[in-house]
């Protein structure tokens, strides 16, 4: 990720190989992902008052009483969409961001952080704009309760017919919910990561610290991780409240954040911090590994292939 630039065919396999590797992550992370989720909507029906006892505490605490009440299952709820999310999400916001880097750079091989920081966020809002639907869909169904022995608390019958219910009773607006907190999230979240990801990566191969290789990666996933909760939790805890909304429960996004700010204090915007970093730094860890590691074996096929041909 640190050349810049490339053919298009090396921009195809970034893309390719991107889709493949946040499917992986979320495949390996989605438990986590949908322990945050829980985390951050709770309170939202009925704040917690002093004395009451809230039904999920801590990240751990989160999954075993899923699986206690809910069946594993529970934990993989919204994973058909999340899966779909991250081939038309995890594909542009990463397989794009060395492409916009280059042209925001001018084709310079030394880009400027002003030019990482612009690719990061065009990459993360283009993102946005194709996978919002998904998005929408994996949340609803990540905060929806799974009741065992066949009972149900489902607002929807599955993958497909979340999207018909959705573009059905709130119009297609209804799947683009919440797309400008999305945006921005990602806007910042993309800059968080993929920007401290390649300069990490970046200084640690030309101050020779490491080698090209995984435990390279891993140190700045890893840092890129922690930097992006960070920055990121707030506008992540408003754009799960705001999906995950009855129609007219919100205002808007801002609305959103003020009802948070007076009901349950500052405090509600680090809501799921721990899941969500938990989740967001082995996320980028499984990702950032494996999308170098099918980039490359992608690239070596295609040379291979050319090669034959």
């Amino acid at each position: 990720m640190v050349a810049a630039g490339g053919s298009a065919d090396s921009a195809a396999i970034k893309i390719v190989s991107a889709g493949l590797a946040g499917c992986v992550a979320d495949l390996v992370t989605f438990p986590l992902d949908t322990a945050k989720v829980r985390l951050q909507i709770q309170g939202e029906s009925e704040p917690l008052v002093r004395g009451q006892k809230a039904t999920y505490r801590g990240v751990m605490g989160t999954i075993f009483t899923i699986v206690r009440s809910e069946g594993p299952r529970g934990l993989y709820s919204g994973l058909v969409a999340g899966l779909h999310r991250q081939m038309s999400f995890a594909s542009v916001r990463v397989g794009l961001y060395d492409t916009m880097k280059h042209f925001y750079s001018g084709g310079s091989e030394n880009a400027s952080i002003a030019a990482r920081l612009l690719a990061g966020c065009t990459t993360g809002a283009m993102a946005v704009l194709a996978a919002q639907p998904t998005d929408v869909v994996k949340v609803r169904f990540q905060a929806q309760v799974r009741l065992p022995q066949g009972g149900s608390a489902s607002r929807y019958g599955g993958t497909l017919d979340a999207y018909r219910t959705i573009a059905r009773e709130e119009g297609l607006r209804g799947l683009w919910k919440g797309c400008l907190p999305n945006i921005a999230r990602n806007a910042i979240v993309n800059c968080c990561e993929m920007v401290t990801y390649d300069i990490i990566k970046e200084r640690i191969l030309q101050h020779k610290l490491m080698t090209d290789n995984m435990p390279c990666h891993f140190t700045a996933a890893f840092a890129a991780g922690f930097c992006t909760t960070v920055v990121a939790s707030p506008v992540d805890v408003i754009k799960t409240r705001y999906m995950n909304s009855l129609p007219g429960q919100y205002g808007g996004a801002v609305n959103c954040a003020f009802t948070m700010l007076l009901k349950e204090g500052a405090s509600a915007f680090y809501k799921g911090f721990n899941a969500s970093f938990l989740r967001l730094g082995s996320w980028n860890i499984v990702m950032f590994m494996s999308y170098e590691q099918i980039k490359r074996g992608a690239a070596k096929l295609h040379k291979s292939l050319e090669a034959s041909f």
